[in-house]
């Protein structure tokens, strides 16, 4: 999906939000934003610092309508929202489907309700400051991720030890195929070989989802 103009009430109600101000990109209020709306959390947070810089007309106008009117902002935002497809049914809803990208991140993996892949790259991202050996659930790393994430420790365990399967150095063979498998696989191959501290980057911006 595009920006388009109409979606400005939206993020202003959730820019008020308190703590008032620019949310993370990857914070909760930001994604559900982005999922409803199927526009990528990067483009909303690079909107929101339109809302705190330099506005343009279109923005001052309704910073002037609705910034010191949040009962009216309310009723404007609900009224979009019921209008099915945003008054652009046909663009909102084509390729909805097909084209998810960024979605599937924050959705269940398949036979785990529980897990889903950005909790995969927070625990890849702790792999690699883990031993096989610390890969446990009484090590104090596994524990907080585990409760930030609200998942139980023994998943944590599970995923870091299907990341060793996928690991080239270890040469581990036998890993079960299963769903989770798969989507370890999956998180390896796009971040297996990247940067280290890019990956810890992604993993802190990733955090802010769990508040």
């Amino acid at each position: 999906m595009k920006w388009t103009d109409e979606y400005w009430p939206l993020l202003l109600q959730m820019y008020l939000q308190k703590p008032v101000g620019i949310k993370p990109m990857y914070s909760r209020p930001l994604v559900a934003l982005a999922l409803e709306l199927h526009i990528h959390p990067s483009v909303l947070y690079k909107k929101q610092c339109e809302l705190s810089g330099v506005p343009s007309p279109s923005v001052s106008r309704m910073w002037k309508k609705y910034g010191s009117n949040p009962r009216k902002l309310n009723r404007v935002v609900q009224m979009i929202r019921d209008m099915k497809g945003f008054c652009h049914e046909e663009e909102f809803y084509r390729g909805v489907a097909m084209n998810e990208t960024f979605e599937q991140m924050f959705q269940p993996i398949k036979d785990h309700e529980r897990i889903t892949p950005i909790m995969l790259i927070l625990l890849l991202d702790l792999y690699y400051r883990l031993t096989p050996a610390t890969m446990v659930a009484d090590t104090p790393e596994v524990m907080t991720l585990s409760k930030t994430m609200g998942i139980r420790v023994d998943d944590a365990v599970e995923i870091l030890t299907a990341f060793q399967y996928c690991d080239p150095y270890l040469h581990r063979e036998g890993a079960k195929d299963s769903c989770l498998m798969e989507a370890c696989r999956k998180v390896w191959g796009e971040y297996g070989n990247i940067d280290p501290n890019e990956l810890m980057a992604q993993a802190e911006q990733l955090r802010h989802y769990f508040g």
